[in-house]
């Protein structure tokens, strides 16, 4: 808790931290909104946005100082962190902030020129999105990272929660942990997230396996190219991410495994809850931001468009391995639901169970508080279970 009275801006403190920030940058970036912290999540945004923004520039200009030198790879580092405090920056703010688009597109391009500079192994993809309620010809923006060596290798699609992005994806070093182990990572902004609501205007739906099914066609199109097993795909997901995923899983048969990161398996219920001011919202600005992410005019329309957004019912269709995590001290998801939901997977052949405790960390939302210690874990159970399938 950086900012002691204020839980999102002190979450976002942490996630830059857990995903490579370094902790003299995040204090001079965060110290002087200090007192602006204690007036709320909402009010001074966009001062909290100015002062992260003026430590990424002056590590920006630092970064074009070492191109410009031919230092590459210390050039991809400090756009790296750029980048990330960028990322993190924006995610707070409201939708109605006319600067949004364009802090947006600047954590885009930061990433890009690490990507570059870097020599990652990271392509930028369109998959054709086939949803009802899109205009032909649209796409999910999203990024290959492929694993080294000759394949097919296993891939993981990685998708995204209510507030976070596919670049955060990447600087959570997921991507990364699961190259090291051979399986390569597609990780997408599903509609309603990251690029896709921010530039192309794709709402979220209850019904995810409308998207994986475009997902997985456009995966078995394209499996030689990507050097990829296309019967070897799990779904993972954080977040809102921990419903999106099981509910594609239960109706989407061509998907091998699936990660529940963090039990959503009751958001409509979590919303009632947050409209009676129990637990801790994701970001400020919040229920702003959930009309914008579901296109909902108002409350009404928002609680109809998400009203069947539960899992009871569904994970019971779940016939392949499952998993399950969450963090004992989740303040923004009740860690029970963790429970109902590996209980009620009863079809699934292999279901596991994780709860992270306070001792070992990873105990808070998706386990940012030690996100590493829990990316590891996950990275391994996947790799396990594709080892098994494969076998």
């Amino acid at each position: 808790m950086y900012f002691p009275t204020n839980y999102v801006w002190s979450m976002s403190v942490v996630a830059t931290l857990n995903n490579g920030g370094l902790i003299d940058d995040v204090d001079k970036a965060s110290r002087p909104v200090l007192e602006a912290s204690e007036h709320g999540d909402d009010v001074g945004t966009e001062l909290l946005y100015g002062s992260w923004q003026a430590v990424a520039d002056r590590i920006l200009a630092s970064a074009q100082e070492d191109e410009a030198r031919g230092w590459r790879r210390g050039a991809a580092e400090k756009y790296y962190r750029a980048a990330l405090y960028t990322s993190q920056a924006e995610r707070l703010q409201s939708p109605k902030w006319e600067g949004r688009k364009a802090a947006y597109q600047k954590s885009i391009d930061l990433l890009l020129k690490h990507v570059e500079l870097g020599e990652v192994p990271l392509t930028v993809v369109d998959v054709p999105y086939t949803g009802d309620d899109a205009p032909a010809g649209s796409a999910i923006p999203s990024y290959f990272h492929r694993a080294p060596g000759e394949g097919p290798h296993p891939l993981v699609v990685m998708w995204n929660g209510l507030d976070s992005t596919k670049e955060m994806m990447y600087t959570s070093g997921f991507p990364q942990l699961l190259a090291a182990r051979g399986i390569s990572t597609l990780m997408m902004d599903p509609p309603g997230s990251g690029e896709a609501l921010r530039m192309r205007d794709l709402r979220a739906r209850y019904d995810t396996e409308v998207w994986a099914a475009s997902t997985l066609d456009w995966i078995e199109e394209n499996a030689a190219e990507l050097g990829i097993d296309p019967k070897l795909v799990g779904l993972v997901g954080w977040s809102l991410g921990g419903y999106y995923v099981p509910r594609a899983t239960a109706f989407e048969k061509r998907i091998a495994l699936a990660v529940a990161w963090g039990a959503n398996y009751d958001w409509a219920a979590v919303q009632e809850a947050r409209r009676r001011r129990e637990g801790e919202n994701p970001v400020p600005h919040y229920w702003d931001h959930v009309h914008w992410v579901f296109g909902a005019s108002d409350m009404d329309d928002f609680i109809e468009k998400t009203e069947n957004m539960r899992l009871e019912g569904v994970v019971e269709d779940i016939t392949v391995p499952f998993l399950v995590t969450h963090g004992i001290g989740d303040r923004q998801i009740p860690v029970e639901y963790a429970y109902k939901e590996y209980e009620a997977a009863v079809n699934s052949p292999k279901r596991e169970l994780r709860i992270f405790t306070q001792e070992e960390g990873g105990a808070e939302h998706i386990g940012l508080d030690n996100m590493p210690y829990v990316s590891q874990w996950t990275a391994d159970w996947v790799a396990e279970t594709f080892a098994e399938l494969s076998a």
